[in-house]
């Protein structure tokens, strides 16, 4: 039986303006950003032969999203520049042309996202040399027991003093019995 050779994955990229108008313009006014979302979806998935016509295998940039509905549910963008990028069966699909207003965001995102990185690698590079264990002694050890008891003590001290007070709270409330009417006492 002969093996098949497996193929690298081929990396297909392609740039497309897409047609919104002419699909969310079908659909109510309260559905038109989703509407755009998925002709995207629908588009891609027709012009990127996906085998099967699944709209989960084609993946929207965040940016891109955000630029769709950025003028709000009612009134998408009339067409779209994107970059669709096949791997294998999965689409990744981001804006081609990016506004000002969303390179500003990206680039403060990406910088954010560095420096959270260097802070992690500060924190595990810190947290290797605090490793050692430091032995107590016999004594500490009796102190912290004591502490411990005399805190439990005084915490049921505390709920029973709460307890009481609730009681005493709980009876000043009661209302005193009225009597029966006559009618139904017979």
């Amino acid at each position: 039986m002969a093996k098949k050779k497996i193929e690298p994955v081929e990396k297909i990229e392609r740039e497309y303006i897409i047609p919104l108008r002419s699909r969310w313009k079908k659909v109510p006014r309260y559905k038109r950003a989703n509407k755009a979302i998925k002709a995207i979806k629908e588009f891609l998935v027709r012009h990127m032969k996906i085998r099967d016509r699944d709209l989960d295998k084609i993946k929207l940039d965040k940016y891109l999203n955000e630029f769709v509905w950025a003028r709000g549910i009612r009134k998408p963008p009339i067409k779209v520049k994107v970059k669709a990028i096949k791997e294998g069966d999965i689409v990744r699909v981001e804006l081609s042309e990016m506004p000002e207003k969303m390179k500003f965001k990206k680039a403060r995102f990406e910088k954010r996202e560095k420096e959270a990185a260097e802070i992690g690698k500060k924190k595990k590079k810190e947290e290797k040399p605090e490793e050692k264990t430091i032995e107590k002694t016999e004594e500490e050890k009796k102190d912290e027991k004591e502490k411990a008891k005399a805190g439990e003590e005084a915490g049921k001290e505390l709920g029973k003093a709460a307890a009481k007070q609730i009681k005493h709270h709980v009876e000043k409330i009661k209302q005193p019995k009225r009597q029966k009417r006559k009618a139904l006492a017979k």
